[in-house]
């Protein structure tokens, strides 16, 4: 994967959509929380579940595992699979408290706390990555699905690349910088829901110009430069 392609992308992205202000959250804890809701999920639907545990229980892992189990899934509800996220969300809760905290755990090394996450019941590596990059700050890039999509079309990597591989070509490309990460992250989101869609809007597409699969989606016979990897941009 190219470092220059991927600079090209994001400067695009950048200067069409702005700072995004990801994560939305008011506190470490929070992320994390929303990191185990949002799976299969939207964020719309984290929020609605968010509001309803607020309006209980203090936002910390202690309240909320003071919580009867069927309260909880009760209150997350409106995330779809209420019972497992329950389940994961205590899970989660505990190991925080068996681990002496966030503060404790922000001294550890990003490895070994990866490794870490990974072990909670419940946390796989798009979740862990989520709660390294915007609860520690840490320069882990989010392999989602809305990554996978984009990167596919664009020709820069195999959608169906193993996790861990994907996530390793972006990083060995783009500086280690946990800021970068995020905000890229972030307008791969946005752009993901505006206009790269599971139907894609290509012919408003800033990207199009240098997009592999634009000539398929598009209609009506609009005919789109198919560019080198080199020249993606607007």
């Amino acid at each position: 994967m190219k470092s220059e392609v991927l600079h090209q992308v994001y400067d695009a992205l950048f200067r069409h959509y702005g700072p995004r202000h990801w994560w939305p959250a008011d506190s470490q804890f929070e992320v994390m929380v929303g990191a185990v809701l949002t799976q299969n999920t939207s964020w719309t639907n984290v929020e609605r579940s968010l509001a309803r545990l607020r309006e209980i229980v203090p936002l910390n892992p202690g309240a909320i595992l003071a919580l009867q189990a069927d309260v909880l899934a009760e209150v997350l509800r409106p995330v779809g699979y209420f019972n497992v996220k329950a389940a994961r969300l205590r899970s989660l809760c505990r190991w925080l408290l068996d681990q002496g905290g966030l503060q404790k755990l922000a001294a550890s090394e990003t490895l070994s706390l990866r490794n870490a996450l990974l072990a909670v019941h419940g946390v796989g590596p798009e979740t862990a990555d989520d709660i390294l990059l915007y609860a520690f700050g840490r320069s882990v890039f989010v392999i989602d699905a809305y990554t996978r999509r984009l990167f596919g079309r664009l020709g820069l990597a195999c959608k169906d690349a193993p996790y861990e591989v994907l996530r390793a070509e972006i990083e060995q490309a783009l500086p280690q910088d946990s800021r970068l990460y995020n905000e890229y992250h972030a307008l791969i989101v946005e752009h993901a829901k505006t206009t790269c869609r599971t139907k894609p809007l290509c012919a408003g597409c800033i990207l199009k110009e240098g997009c592999l699969s634009a000539r398929e989606f598009l209609l009506g016979g609009i005919q789109v430069k198919r560019v080198s990897r080199g020249q993606t941009g607007p």
